[in-house]
């Protein structure tokens, strides 16, 4: 684990990370939705970063990291990094701004469309072992060899970089007693936690885990990093079998809880988003509701934040999903 004295990113980083995403993508809505409030008999504000130009939030972290690379090592030629689709397609399309060679490995049996995606923003994309975890080995092996610079899928500027939808929804919105934000291997909940912490906010910050993803649900209770292996999940964008120790000591520090869903759980959130707001929500995109829907007894009558991550889900994916009852 990271030593103690890891400190999260001040006010003002976060703002100059904020104003760089600003510069390149536009601020997404986040919007108070009437039918979802009467679902959870509770004020319910979504933030829709299945709006950004990749369908996810990924896309602020790559604009970050790769505008602090260029600076930092301006004679880089390429990056290779692992992904799932939607951190590939934030670091493919931010390499394409960039005029970098992007270079994307996902494992077999990967998302159709997401794949289709990250090759139509430019990246070379190669299919590499059974999970995310063999998908990152490969990539990591690629970066020595082909002489490029390996993106991992949670860092500092990552964080900071996706930090700057919490800012925009806590300048928005600045008085929520909770918001539920998806894990996958943590930049969201981490950006959530720093700007929270930075603005001297009381919102309860709660994490959200597939229950067939444990990794993170693990290390919360065992209080440090613990990896799992993983089952089938319509949240294959959450599908993480090891951990990153910082952002287990940031969730540690600054999570009020984690809610652990079933698949069940999962696809109903997905139509309810459907049915309520007439948004398309990912598995991992939809966690965040699903966990606020297993918890909306606690939260009747307060104002609560969810955050919907994505909307990259393949259509043969989706339509059973609508199709399944509630």
């Amino acid at each position: 684990m990271t030593s103690p004295n890891f400190t999260l990113p001040t006010l003002a980083s976060l703002q100059s990370a904020a104003e760089l995403v600003h510069s390149v993508i536009p601020p997404t809505p986040q919007i108070r939705w009437p039918l979802l409030g009467q679902r959870i008999g509770a004020e319910v504000w979504v933030k829709h970063e299945n709006h950004n130009p990749t369908g996810s939030f990924k896309v602020r972290g790559g604009i970050v990291y790769l505008e602090e690379l260029v600076r930092q090592h301006p004679d880089v030629k390429g990056v290779v990094s692992a992904t799932r689709g939607n951190h590939g397609q934030s670091i493919a399309f931010t390499a394409a701004r960039k005029g970098l060679r992007c270079v994307v490995v996902v494992p077999h049996g990967n998302s159709v469309e997401k794949n289709a995606a990250m090759r139509a923003f430019g990246a070379e994309l190669i299919e590499h072992g059974h999970d995310f975890q063999d998908a990152i080995e490969h990539a990591a092996s690629l970066a020595k060899n082909e002489n490029l610079h390996f993106v991992p899928s949670f860092d500092e500027p990552l964080f900071r970089g996706v930090a700057s939808y919490a800012l925009e929804l806590f300048q928005a919105v600045p008085d929520l007693d909770a918001a539920y934000v998806p894990i996958g291997l943590g930049s969201g909940i981490c950006g959530m936690i720093a700007v929270r912490d930075a603005l001297g906010l009381k919102t309860e910050i709660i994490g959200a885990t597939a229950k067939e993803a444990p990794a993170y649900a693990s290390s919360f209770l065992a209080g440090k990093p613990v990896s799992a292996n993983v089952g089938k999940t319509i949240a294959d964008g959450v599908a993480c079998r090891v951990p990153d120790p910082r952002a287990v000591e940031i969730i540690l520090r600054g999570a009020a809880r984690l809610v652990t869903l079933d698949e069940n759980e999962i696809r109903a959130a997905m139509r309810h988003y459907f049915t309520d707001t007439h948004n398309v929500a990912e598995g991992a995109g939809a966690l965040a509701l699903a966990a606020l829907l297993k918890e909306q007894s606690a939260m009747r009558g307060k104002r609560v934040a969810v955050i919907l991550t994505g909307g990259n889900v393949d259509r043969n994916v989706f339509s059973p999903v609508l199709a399944g009852n509630d």
